[in-house]
């Protein structure tokens, strides 16, 4: 066998070494059957068939052989199933991979070698089983910084096997990059109210940026924040009484190498916690509404692959609106009137509608950047919970265009993307009506922010906010005299387990890989990811994947017509 090429657990960072099988415990080899094997794994046939001899359900369940000659004489097979089928995909690789890995750690293995080889449908199978297989290390922060001792962690290191050398320290390159972002996201996305309240949000993401070439700008004054971003600041208003829920805005700056040839100007969603405000979630449902910070922990991650992968000619401009929605004396109540920073006086129909309040005035703040920008696209990146879930299920995240978007085949290229790396979402649609419904009601607004029933009750309840963005930012406005296209992704809700299985930060560490010659028409660089953990020897490297909530990512692409 070709040397291993080794992911230390100590850190974030998956480091290539290449080293003699004893330094492993155990293998796990991931793929279809012993039949379709390679000539370089033929060796490990005759145990599969000895063993498939006896036991018809090899290709069904995770099993365990013992192999002499094998590192720990243990060998982990985890079959992914048929490919071939008209709704396989990559992920029978990615999930092969976690449950082999999850098998290994239970049969006592800290070192195991993943296994997965290359497959002729499938280019990228062996990075999205590499994926999954960290997605079964990952160590919630509050875990890791509960005094953990080396022992704690579930691995002490992961190898991943290629063919080629060249070919493996490539592979963990973007392992370590698409990981270190996903570590991010995961951590900001995935824990508690209070270990990622607003302050402390903005604490880990200065740490996490720290000798980067990330630059981090924190918001935090007061008054600033009703200056400049009103609508925000009318969520943020009860929850400013207490200091350690006080809002705070986070500014991240990327600029790679070499002349700009395109701008990325992403705006995501972090509401710490949402009770509902005064249009409460009643009835046992606001549990799990700790995820719903989920967009901007996107947004966060995707700036930590591009601190890994130092994309050149690229500039991304970032901005997490991190706000608690809490309910109080002085909460924001329905039949208010806000104007927002574009001048549109809305209208609040539902204070549970404040994602789309917190983001609004720092999308109009990147559309007034964007004019002097060179190729600018604007995104925004939110968790929607109950429609979004009910429209596709809660496996699958969502992208919308706006007219231009689509006319260049935006959301089709960012769905190809993801099949090919196995975060796979549905495309849907902005339609006129979406914009009518928000239209103001009386001489008294321009624009109505919600209607009175959650998302969940109400007809294109994840289409319609992307209309209002656009139409409280005044983005209509701007569109009527510059071609622009405009993209909007919703993450999977909050009513599924912590797992954090799927991300969009696959498909962004692709297209960042590739020439900007090559990039689809609205370049949509977008990444969901983790954060560096606490040093601690041996800390497993963690991967996380899709928010428990399902992520809108919309694409405002502000590029004139030639």
């Amino acid at each position: 066998m070709v040397p291993p090429h080794l992911l230390p657990t100590n850190r974030c960072d998956l480091m290539v070494f290449f080293c003699c099988l004893s330094s492993f415990d155990g293998v796990v080899l991931v793929t279809q059957s012993h039949d379709t094997l390679p000539p370089e794994l033929e060796f490990l046939k005759a145990p599969l068939q000895d063993y498939s001899s006896v036991d018809s359900g090899l290709g069904e369940e995770v099993v365990v052989l013992k192999v002499p000659g094998l590192p720990g004489n243990r060998l982990v097979f985890a079959s992914t199933g048929p490919v071939n089928r008209d709704y396989d995909d990559v992920r029978r690789f990615s999930d092969a991979a976690e449950k082999g890995i999850k098998r290994a750690l239970k049969a006592g293995m800290k070192r195991p070698l993943l296994v997965c080889p290359p497959h002729k449908d499938y280019n990228s199978n062996t990075l999205v089983a590499a994926l999954g297989a960290l997605h079964a290390l990952y160590m919630p922060i509050e875990v890791r910084e509960g005094n953990v001792k080396p022992n704690d962690f579930k691995a002490c290191v992961l190898g991943l096997w290629t063919v080629q050398e060249a070919e493996g320290a490539k592979l963990v390159e973007l392992a370590n990059a698409l990981e270190s972002g996903r570590l991010a996201y995961r951590d900001i996305g995935g824990s508690d109210p209070e270990r990622m309240a607003a302050p402390r949000v903005a604490d880990y993401v200065q740490e996490l940026f720290r000798d980067s070439p990330v630059t981090v700008e924190v918001v935090s004054d007061l008054k600033t924040l009703e200056k400049e971003y009103p609508c925000l600041a009318a969520v943020n208003r009860c929850a400013s009484s207490v200091p350690r829920h006080q809002a705070r805005v986070i500014k991240l700056q990327y600029c790679g190498e070499g002349p700009i040839q395109k701008t990325l100007m992403l705006v995501g969603k972090g509401i710490t916690y949402d009770t509902g405000g005064a249009d409460i979630k009643a009835g046992g449902i606001m549990a799990g509404m700790h995820r719903d910070k989920c967009g901007a922990a996107a947004v966060a991650g995707f700036f930590q692959i591009l601190a890994k992968l130092k994309p050149r000619h690229l500039k991304v401009m970032g901005a997490m609106a991190m706000v608690r929605n809490s309910v109080g004396a002085d909460c924001y109540v329905a039949d208010e009137l806000v104007v927002s920073r574009a001048g549109r006086r809305v209208r609040v129909g539902n204070t549970d509608a404040e994602g789309r309040m917190v983001m609004v005035d720092l999308l109009c703040e990147m559309k007034e950047k964007a004019v002097r920008e060179v190729s600018p696209q604007l995104f925004t990146i939110a968790t929607l919970t109950g429609h979004a879930i009910r429209a596709m299920g809660p496996n699958y995240s969502i992208i919308m265009d706006n007219g231009p978007a689509h006319r260049s085949g935006n959301a089709a290229q960012w769905q190809k993307a993801g099949e090919v790396l196995g975060d796979v979402f549905e495309v849907s649609t902005i339609r006129r009506e979406d914009y009518e419904f928000h239209k103001g009601k009386s001489e008294y607004e321009d624009i109505l922010q919600c209607n009175n029933l959650p998302s969940s009750a109400t007809p294109r309840g994840h289409q319609t906010p992307a209309a209002f963005l656009i139409m409280t930012s005044g983005l209509d406005k701007v569109l009527t005299h510059l071609h622009k296209s405009l993209c909007r992704m919703k993450c999977s809700g909050s009513s599924v387990p912590f797992v954090f299985r799927r991300s969009t930060v696959w498909i962004l560490a692709r297209l960042c890989r590739t020439p900007t010659s090559t990039l689809p028409a609205p370049a949509v660089l977008f990444l969901v990811s983790q954060q560096e953990p606490p040093s601690s020897p041996w800390q497993p490297t963690t991967t996380c994947s899709m928010a428990s909530k399902q992520i809108i990512l919309n694409v405002y692409n502000l590029c004139t017509s030639s």
